[in-house]
């Protein structure tokens, strides 16, 4: 199987989970997943690391619109009419990015309530005290960490906003002003969204390091 198939396949597979979620069909789901054995902590691993992978994809393609940023400026050996073609797709693949980020965040919270919700349930069906105290604590703090995770890529995904409406604005203005002239005229705002991007870069490397904490410590 092609890698265009392998895509296809999990985005439509991805698709139809986010569907399930949004028609009520949470329970069910899960259910249907637990038969197969699949339950409800895999799902809640395996959302973690592809959320965790588009956060890769993102810094990546934020990298790729900071470098068509810069050289924007130099015409040399394309038009400015090719290089506002360029720079409006990288724009386009960054909102898109950010979107996909979006659902993958709102995916990951979906399981993770039912997941220690689920846990919190069971600690009543113990007969045993001290391993109900374990449990509780371990619950406690699973739920640290979580917190520590969603709250960073909740992080990343309010600081992208400026972002994107910094560089929309920039794409906007030179769509109608593709000339020398007003290529000058925006170094300033280039200057800020190179400074804005760098920082989110920043950041959304720190939140790829506390996924991988995460998912190295829900797996054992």
């Amino acid at each position: 199987m092609n890698r265009l198939n392998v895509g296809c396949i999990y985005s439509l597979t991805f698709l139809f989970f986010v569907l399930l979620n949004f028609s009520g069909c949470q329970t069910t789901y899960y259910k249907t997943m637990e038969r197969v054995g699949y339950h409800k902590r895999d799902i809640f691993t395996n959302r973690v690391k592809d959320t965790r992978n588009i956060l890769e994809e993102t810094e990546e393609q934020f990298k790729s619109a900071l470098v068509g940023s810069r050289s924007f400026a130099d015409a040399e050996g394309s038009t400015y009419e090719q290089k506002y073609n360029t720079l409006n797709k990288e724009y386009e693949r960054c909102r898109d990015k950010s979107l996909l980020l979006s659902s993958h965040i709102k995916s990951i919270e979906k399981v993770a309530e039912a997941f220690f919700n689920e846990w919190e349930m069971e600690l009543e069906h113990y007969v045993s005290n001290s391993l109900r105290q374990d449990s509780q604590e371990k619950l406690a703090q699973k739920r640290g960490q979580y917190e520590h995770l969603i709250n960073s890529m909740k992080y990343i995904e309010r600081k992208m906003d400026p972002v994107l409406i910094n560089f929309r604005d920039q794409v906007l203005y030179l769509k109608h002003n593709l000339n020398t002239q007003s290529i000058v005229s925006l170094q300033d705002e280039l200057a800020l969204f190179e400074d804005e991007v760098l920082s989110l870069i920043k950041e959304i490397e720190i939140s790829i390091g506390i996924a991988d904490s995460f998912i190295n410590s829900i797996v054992k």
